[in-house]
């Protein structure tokens, strides 16, 4: 399967924002995909659609502004605010083409299966009655009609909520009228047709088919769905630090529900009339330069809001999900009767989520940490958290027992910003001395610190992570960690937290690459190092595993490398702004996209340097942000033994051919598929915690060991 990329001017380098598209189209098309169990396409189609408002939310949001100032700087690939938006709005208009045939799709597979999605015109008069009844009792009073007049100023529409717009007609004035209903967030979107198994109906559905109950004495005459996406980035002093971050960052947060609209979807089959009504009260809100288009008015279909699918995605139906994956407790930690500290003190520790527990891991080492007598101080950084997680619990906890403990809150993760200063408060309330970071600047390092009291001195213990301390995310996320008590890494992390929470301007750090301090001019030391051997004869190849790749001064020296002739492997789940496959500029690089079932999150470097190998993990994508507006950290994994893990993953994504996509010089990818023998088709599985190749699965549903097909050449 190929995914053609829209056309762009000749440059070194792909756009950003078209690049990121050509990844959330990747995500589209695990929807589509027979292979995939029915559910998980469902929820794939809601991931697509929840990252796409975000998308629009804050970078076409961005670009809008960039325009309305008149802003000229374009990025490295030369498109203008004006150019970018305009090849979005064509991307994104044949995506959703996609997007919405695939849901015919997707619902035409799951009825036979049980699972049904249905109109009220659809069922019969007995669950229609039923469906009133529901509506009167647990729907109806949560509704608010609001009429637009000269008396009733048009309503505030708040941030991707479904609303009605409804048209009536007065029968004794003969006059019409415009109305809005909201479709109430706090309700679920699916309602349950009473005795039918997961059969539902849209609630959007049944209050229009209810709205007389709303009006009274007036003629419904017909009503559709629309929808409003507004601009949700923070906006933060730059030039100074506020004085108390925590309240200013709950007024942008308040303030963020009256950004300007960006978008709006309507049903197909929303008259000009009420569409033009939506578009001129909308222009009032703003001024000229960001006003609204009718190029701006999305037709969205009958279905809006897609990422509601989620729920769905989520039913008790075993045989149409994939099978739950239950992590490990690592081997070395198996013995209850041995300390987490005890086996670090041995020798390094590695951990691969989800394969590795989390619970079993990370949440040990600091529960462990807040309860241990020995434990003088523990400190950690908090990105993203979920609500029930045993983290903040211990943290609260070994602060309880008297112990040192300091968390600095990242206030500013995008989206998170009100759960996180719930936390904050929480943690402050029992005792624990929490910092917020800088007004500029995001902690995105996902570093934690135990300092324990031994017999032979205080020892420091380490985890550098490169997903965030967070229980949900960790079953969810392809995630490493690294546990270590080296002494040399302690330090560096104790001169990081020193810098966070106090005043310092730590530029050295032995082991550590730390952003904004260090980690560019590393990185560009090691791509060097590279070229250098290279250029020598010697052994020279590099492998980079993160998230996206925009940072036009790394992709240069990535270029420079390859014509050094250093091998490149690119294993970019999202954005790559790099053109591999050039000749003269990056023939000896290639650009890998995995996308599957869990998210590849993990952040992996590896340095061949004439056979010293290198390996580093962290939380750094090779990003201008993450190099200049982040505080971020990457670790190197010295001990030997743990680098055939390492290698094993890197191995396996490198040769997957199953949901790994190639990107060409032209900006295609292309999915790979599983090659053919005479043995029959062969997918390459994962199946243990270090990507080593699993259960080879033939075309008839036979599964074999791995080695027996290596050994027959039956798959690459």
């Amino acid at each position: 399967m190929t995914i053609a990329s829209p056309p762009v001017p000749e440059s070194p380098y792909f756009n950003r924002e078209l690049s990121w598209l050509a990844f959330n189209e990747r995500v589209l098309r695990e929807a589509s995909d027979p292979r995939v169990p029915l559910l998980e396409r469902v929820k794939f189609l809601a991931i697509f659609s929840s990252n796409l408002d975000e998308f629009f939310m804050v970078r076409v949001a961005g670009l809008r502004r960039q325009a309305a100032a008149k802003v000229t700087t374009a990025p490295p690939d030369g498109l203008s605010p004006e150019d970018q938006l305009a090849a979005i709005r064509r991307r994104v208009d044949a995506l959703l083409l996609v997007q919405r045939a695939l849901l015919t799709t997707l619902l035409e597979e799951l009825a036979p299966r049980g699972v049904r999605l249905l109109r009220m015109d659809e069922l019969t008069s007995t669950e229609c009655s039923t469906l009133d009844d529901v509506f009167e009792g647990q729907i109806f009073p949560v509704l608010t009609p609001l009429a637009v007049d000269p008396g009733h100023p048009f309503p505030y529409l708040s941030n991707l909520s479904i609303s009605l717009a409804v048209d009536i007609r007065d029968p004794e004035k003969g006059t019409e009228h415009f109305a809005r209903v909201k479709v109430p967030k706090s309700l679920p979107r699916w309602i349950p047709i009473t005795g039918r198994v997961n059969a539902f109906v849209p609630l959007e559905q049944v209050i229009g088919e209810n709205l007389d109950a709303l009006f009274p004495g007036m003629e419904v005459l017909g009503w559709y769905a629309f929808r409003v996406t507004r601009y949700s980035d923070l906006e933060l002093p730059n030039a100074e630090e506020p004085e108390d971050l925590l309240a200013e960052i709950e007024q942008q947060v308040f303030k963020r529900r009256f950004g300007e609209v960006i978008r709006v979807e309507v049903q197909d089959d929303m008259p000009p009339h009420l569409r033009a009504l939506l578009l001129s009260e909308l222009q009032d809100d703003e001024e000229s330069a960001m006003m609204l288009m009718e190029a701006d008015l999305e037709e969205a279909g009958t279905l809006l809001d897609m990422s509601d699918l989620l729920s769905m995605a989520s039913l008790d139906i075993p045989d149409l999900k994939e099978a739950p994956y239950t992590p490990k407790t690592p081997p070395e930690l198996q013995n209850p009767d041995r300390s987490i500290f005890e086996v670090i003190r041995e020798r390094d520790l590695l951990v691969h989520h989800p394969f590795d527990s989390f619970p079993a891991t990370v949440e040990r080492f600091i529960e462990e940490a807040a309860t241990d007598d020995n434990v003088l101080a523990i400190k950690l950084t908090l990105y993203r958290t979920s609500g029930d997680t045993e983290l903040v619990r211990a943290l609260t906890e070994a602060a309880r027992r008297g112990k040192q403990v300091a968390v600095l809150v990242e206030l500013k993760a995008r989206f998170d910003e009100a759960n996180n200063i719930t936390w904050a408060r929480q943690l402050e309330s029992f005792g624990v001395h929490v910092a917020y970071g800088s007004a500029n600047m995001k902690t995105h390092t996902k570093v934690a610190m135990v300092v324990r009291r031994e017999t032979d001195g205080i020892r420091r213990y380490i985890h550098v992570g490169t997903g965030n301390y967070n229980s949900k995310t960790a079953r969810q996320y392809t995630d490493i960690g690294l546990f270590t008590c080296s002494p040399s890494i302690g330090a560096d992390v104790s001169d990081l937290f020193n810098s966070l929470t106090g005043y310092a301007r730590q530029r050295y750090y032995r082991k550590l690459l730390v952003a904004p301090a260090n980690m560019k001019d590393r990185f560009f030391e090691l791509i060097e190092r590279e070229s250098a051997h290279a250029r020598a004869g010697r052994q020279a190849r590099i492998v980079a595993k993160m998230n996206s790749l925009v940072d036009a001064e790394i992709i240069d020296a990535l270029y420079r490398a390859s014509q050094a002739g250093v091998t490149i492997d690119l294993i970019i789940r999202g954005i790559c702004c790099l053109r591999p496959g050039v000749q003269g500029m990056s023939e000896h690089i290639r650009v890998v996209s995995v996308i599957g079932r869990f998210l590849e999150h993990s952040r992996l470097f590896y340095f061949r340097n004439d056979g010293a190998e290198e390996y580093f993990i962290g939380s750094a994508d090779w990003m201008p942000r993450n190099f200049i507006r982040r505080v971020e950290a990457v670790v190197p994994v010295e001990d030997p033994t743990l680098h055939a893990r390492l290698q094993a993953l890197i191995d396996t994504l490198l040769n997957d051919n199953r949901q790994a996509w190639d990107l060409h010089a032209s900006g295609d990818w292309v999915q790979r598929r599983p090659a053919t023998t005479v043995q029959g088709t062969h997918e390459i599985l994962v199946s243990d915690s270090w990507g080593r190749p699993g259960p080879i699965r033939s075309s008839d549903g036979a599964y074999t060991d791995p080695r027996t097909y290596a050994e027959r050449g039956g798959f690459s």
